[in-house]
């Protein structure tokens, strides 16, 4: 039952590590390429400096195209409909990418809950069977770090007992 308990933590700490990893690790938006005077290849999102030669400049970033602004027009004579300016395709992209991410990070989340609550059944289940085993009055033995049979007591098997019903409590919900 402790292992248990022990192993759900262990699984929720590793799942918030992985979801930060995953999070942290976004892509870079530019980058550049270039080769130094020492013929050393450096790539950076940020551009290289004044002195490196054009040719030596190996991969620029790719810059999306904007259109101009179109001229200003009266408020009064433009529809409420048309006022609106339309998405540029990065921007549709960029709606569409964040949508996605925010879709998985859900799914993700929906998953995490379902093992959880996996974890908590199983949990729930095994501290139930603990107790009735305990109450049932019957002889119980565990075995010691050293390899060493134990009888529980009458103490042994009410603090036990007590452990049993607290699991219950937290996990039987």
């Amino acid at each position: 039952m402790l292992f248990t308990l022990t192993l759900h933590r262990r699984l929720a700490g590793l799942s918030l590590a992985a979801m930060a990893c995953l999070l942290l690790s976004a892509p870079a938006e530019a980058q550049w390429k270039w080769r130094d005077s020492r013929g050393q290849i450096h790539i950076s999102d940020i551009p290289p400096p004044r002195d490196v030669p054009e040719k030596d400049v190996l991969q620029r970033p790719e810059v999306a195209v904007r259109k101009p602004a179109p001229p200003p027009v009266a408020a009064a004579s433009v529809p409420a409909a048309a006022a609106a300016p339309a998405k540029a395709p990065v921007d549709a992209e960029l709606e569409e990418r964040k949508r996605k991410a925010e879709q998985d990070q859900v799914a993700r989340a929906k998953a995490d809950e379902q093992r959880a609550a996996a974890v908590r059944k199983d949990n729930c289940q095994r501290a139930r069977e603990q107790l009735a085993t305990l109450d049932s009055g019957q002889r119980i033995a565990r075995i010691k770090a050293d390899g060493e049979r134990e009888i529980l007591d009458d103490e042994a098997r009410a603090k036990e007992a007590r452990r049993a019903r607290e699991a219950i409590a937290s996990e039987c919900r």
